[in-house]
């Protein structure tokens, strides 16, 4: 077996027709059970570091397995922290950002005992006035530039498609 570089991603500037090939190390990981009572199939994983000893190998495939847990933990940051939801104006308000969300999971995963099952009200308190702000009937003239957090640019799909943005 042998993992096929294609004339994407980091190989679109390669000149040569036939591409490398890649040497490393294969493991297979035979899976016991499914939930379903589905017919298992082994895994798969290769690493790009060749004569691995068996401590590698069995640190790398307990590493395949935690995948989950970084997987769930961004989802968590994502979606119920806010991480990628701010839009914000500065590239270095963006890491002052993910640090802030990193301290409010470390703070609430701290406090998960002290919190048991403490039940508050559902109704957030209105403001008794409006904040501060630009005045009403006033136009923004100049759209502030923003900065996604946590996302990359998206790589191009084809060879024609990157030297079309490369011009």
């Amino acid at each position: 077996m042998h993992p096929r570089p294609t004339h994407r991603g980091p190989w679109l500037d390669h000149a040569e027709e036939e591409l490398p090939i890649l040497h490393g190390t294969l493991i297979r990981l035979p899976v016991e059970r499914l939930p379903g009572d589905r017919d298992p199939k082994p895994v798969w994983l290769w690493c790009s570091a060749t004569a691995a000893t068996p401590v590698d190998v069995d640190r790398w495939w307990q590493s395949f397995l935690r995948r989950f847990d970084l997987e769930h933990t961004l989802r968590l940051l994502k979606q119920t922290l806010g991480w990628t939801a701010s839009k914000i104006r500065h590239a270095d308000s963006a890491d002052l950002w993910t640090w802030l969300i990193i301290t409010a999971h470390t703070q609430l995963r701290l406090a998960r005992p002290l919190a048991e099952d403490l039940r508050r009200p559902s109704a957030v308190p209105k403001p008794s006035k409006p904040g501060p702000g630009r005045p009403p009937g006033s136009k923004n003239r100049q759209r502030a530039t923003r900065h996604d957090v946590g996302k990359t640019a998206k790589p191009a799909e084809s060879i024609k498609e990157y030297q079309a943005r490369r011009g």
